[in-house]
């Protein structure tokens, strides 16, 4: 099973960009499905984007498309979020996702919260206007 550590967070002004990483320790993480998903205060946890293994299918949450972008490399074992154009409404707590293929990566690349996984610790992305 995979560790995640993500960083990159921080304070950025509307129109700005950010590069959230998400680290992954221990054995397999190639194997995984990989996904961000973002809690703005008050709110519940919600899908931004993920990818799938080999990296050949993404899903972008309509909020994101066209500014987020989410590279992953399996040979560092890690997985990116670049987040473009931010807005003020992009204001969250950002975490980094891991599944097994098979049904759980299904539910995550269809921008669903799985309801097993590992998850990272978050990372605090703020954005003023």
């Amino acid at each position: 099973q995979v560790q995640l550590v993500e960083s990159g967070g921080g304070s950025v002004q509307a129109g700005g960009s950010l590069r959230l990483s998400c680290a992954a320790s221990g054995v397999g993480y190639a194997t995984y499905c990989m996904g961000w998903f973002r809690q703005p205060p008050g709110k519940e946890r919600e899908g931004v984007a993920s990818i799938s293994t080999g990296g050949d299918i993404t899903y972008y949450a309509d909020y994101v498309k066209g500014r987020f972008t989410i590279p992953r490399d399996n040979a560092e074992k890690r997985l990116y979020l670049q987040m473009n154009s931010l807005k003020p409404e992009d204001t969250a707590t950002y975490y980094c996702a891991a599944v097994p293929s098979g049904i759980l990566c299904d539910l995550l690349l269809s921008g669903r919260r799985p309801p097993q996984g590992v998850w990272g610790q978050g990372t605090q992305v703020t954005v003023s206007s």
